[in-house]
């Protein structure tokens, strides 16, 4: 099974009006890490950029407008994907993973491909995602109402993961959390 564990930061939580400012994660292939990844990204030049999605991800306007293109970048990414699937074979794809992944970051994720001029984003990745966090509230399903809440920081603990605050809000942290939730759930 190949999967695409993947964690966005945005400049904000509309995929149609917001962009994207970094993209990490790692690429699992039969449960080995094949390879990871973290990069920054300059938003499309199109996207709203708001302070406060930017406070929360700990970085400035200056940083995220010093981040390489998003074409670069796309090229990376796909020049990445390509080293693992075969985009022309229907039958070779990654599934999408992350937390809350399926009705937020797959969103952005598509959106950021089609402003680079690639409608074939479901030649890469299956159309069903991996959501960690609908997987976390099967697990927890008995114990969910003892929980303050679901965010990933909250799961992780519940999962004995060890968390560092100042950390959250990294793509490249949160989806490291988000690995151990998933081993966690699915064993």
């Amino acid at each position: 099974m190949k999967i695409f564990f993947y964690d966005l930061e945005t400049t904000g939580t509309l995929f149609w009006k917001n962009g994207i400012h970094q993209i990490s994660g790692a690429i699992v292939i039969d449960g080995e890490v094949k390879e990871s990844f973290d990069l920054r990204v300059a938003p499309n030049p199109k996207a709203l950029i708001e302070d406060a999605a930017l406070q929360v991800a700990g970085v400035t306007r200056e940083q995220v407008m010093a981040y390489p293109p998003m074409e670069e970048v796309y090229k990376r990414v796909v020049e990445m994907l390509g080293k693992y699937v075969d985009k022309y074979d229907r039958t070779d794809k990654f599934f999408l993973a992350g937390y809350n992944n399926a009705s937020f970051d797959d969103n952005f994720f598509r959106a950021w491909f089609r402003q680079n001029g690639d409608e074939y984003f479901g030649s890469w990745f299956w159309g069903n995602s991996l959501d960690v966090m609908v997987l976390a509230s099967q697990y927890f399903a008995e114990e969910r109402h003892t929980m303050k809440d679901f965010k990933l920081s909250t799961v992780a603990r519940q999962c004995g993961v060890e968390v560092c605050e100042e950390s959250l809000h990294d793509a490249l942290y949160d989806i490291r959390l988000t690995m151990e939730v998933y081993k966690k759930v699915v064993s």
